[in-house]
């Protein structure tokens, strides 16, 4: 069987694609004790450290050395934080630094360093990193206290003994009911797997799905197609907001965010809901709309009306009331209380995706953001067994599911790529008792 470890593995989402293809993680190194503790009820075979990475890389080293037993490490799987790689953590990045508040590398970035210390010690002979796309114009400071990219990094400190590359994927493609796009850097000593790169440019399997689809491939799976059919919800009451399905619940939303979502219609945002005044009805009210500030920045515009140019009334659009009773248009983008496509897959879910002001979160026709029944379907977990217990049998709350399914990439999507390095070593995958793979969409 395939050896493994996995570090920053949270409660251990990607590694369910791992198990499923026979893989034996036998350490896994995670920061937080609640994930960790999520990671020990469902890999109980598997030894856990949790703690910080620059701390614990010793101990990290020695311990996966001890479970080898003078066999080689076949894979290493990574899966640093991105906050200071994203597009949004960089957006406060570059507003900090120019308001001296931060330093201008987020040290967050220089967890590579570690990572690779372990890496050169135990010579896997597959190394995969998953992170954002910015990942590859991502600077660092070395140990030396020079700024190098970080992809220039990862080739000059595992030396000519590995190649490797790194290609942004876009899950959809492979099935995965989630527009999320992830750059998979794998580095190889393995001959045969340096062989398949150098003729076909890439570790990345042939793409099994497009939008439209077509003769090669399928079309992509969307929302309709796994939540379509889900006994509906309506955040304006407890009696309308619950099911008997586990976790197929929402938040009750106040009265004013009630009303613009219920006035959003499907794939619009509340920000260019128009005239809600029966006398009036008038739908050429100026929608919503960003344009570049001073500084270059794109932001969204300040001078969107929030009342019917025609009948004067107050649209149903998001809004706060100043100290002095002043009503003024909510700060947002124009994906801020959007409704999601129904006939696409949904759009990345983040740690924000109970929020309905967070991007493009608004179930596609009712009137709430998705349960979060619905999100780890559409985060694929209904294709793995999964328990969101803690070690100690204890369930995890809602709002740690919710967390980790924003950390986290969907299992399905990295699947196939592990699936198709592991045969390229002539490996064999057998799936071990514990998993059972579901049902396909």
């Amino acid at each position: 069987m395939c050896k493994a470890i996995s570090l920053f593995a949270s409660g251990g989402i990607a590694d369910l694609a791992l198990e499923a293809n026979g893989v034996n993680v036998l350490l896994a190194n995670e920061l937080l004790e609640d994930r960790a503790s999520l990671y020990r009820y469902n890999f109980p075979n598997s030894k856990v450290l949790c703690g910080d990475i620059w701390s614990l890389k010793n101990e990290i080293i020695s311990e996966a050395s001890k479970l080898l037993a003078q066999e080689e490490l076949d894979l290493m799987l990574a899966t640093p934080p991105c906050q200071g790689m994203s597009k949004n953590g960089m957006g406060k990045l570059l507003n900090g630094v120019r308001s001296d508040k931060r330093p201008k590398i987020d040290p967050r970035n220089r967890l590579i360093i570690p990572t690779l210390e372990i890496a050169v010690a135990l010579k896997p002979r597959i190394i995969i990193f998953e992170n954002v796309p910015e990942m590859l114009n991502t600077i660092i400071d070395d140990e030396q206290g020079n700024l190098v990219n970080i992809i220039d990094y990862i080739r000059n400190t595992l030396g000519e003994e590995y190649m490797g590359n790194a290609e942004v994927v876009e899950f959809a493609d492979f099935g995965v009911p989630q527009r999320r796009k992830r750059l998979i850097t794998v580095f190889t000593r393995d001959e045969a797997l340096k062989e398949m790169l150098q003729i076909h440019k890439s570790f990345i399997p042939e793409r099994t799905h497009t939008q439209g689809g077509n003769l090669l491939r399928k079309r992509w799976v969307s929302v309709r197609d796994v939540i379509g059919s889900l006994p509906p919800l309506d955040g304006k009451s407890k009696e309308t907001s619950t099911s008997d399905i586990p976790y197929h619940h929402v938040a009750i939303l106040d009265s004013k965010k009630y009303e613009w979502i219920s006035n959003t219609p499907p794939e619009k945002g509340a920000f260019d809901n128009q005239c809600i005044n029966p006398s009036c009805l008038y739908d050429k009210n100026a929608t919503h709309g960003s344009e570049r500030n001073g500084d270059g920045i794109n932001k969204a515009k300040n001078s969107t009306p929030l009342y019917c140019l025609k009948c004067k009334s107050l649209l149903p659009r998001p809004y706060f009331k100043e100290k002095n009773g002043e009503i003024r248009l909510m700060a947002g983008y124009t994906s801020a209380y959007k409704r999601m496509a129904w006939d696409l897959p949904s759009p990345t879910l983040t740690t924000n995706l109970a929020y309905p002001s967070s991007d493009h979160k608004i179930h596609p026709e009712q009137n709430r953001v998705l349960s979060l029944f619905e999100a780890l379907n559409l985060h694929t977990l209904n294709h793995f067994n999964y328990e969101w217990k803690h070690a100690n049998g204890e369930l995890a709350r809602d709002t740690l599911i919710t967390e980790i399914i924003g950390e986290s990439i969907p299992p399905k999507g990295i699947e196939p790529i592990i699936k198709h390095l592991l045969s390229k070593l002539h490996l064999p995958i057998k799936s071990p008792l514990l998993y059972r793979l579901k049902n396909a969409i």
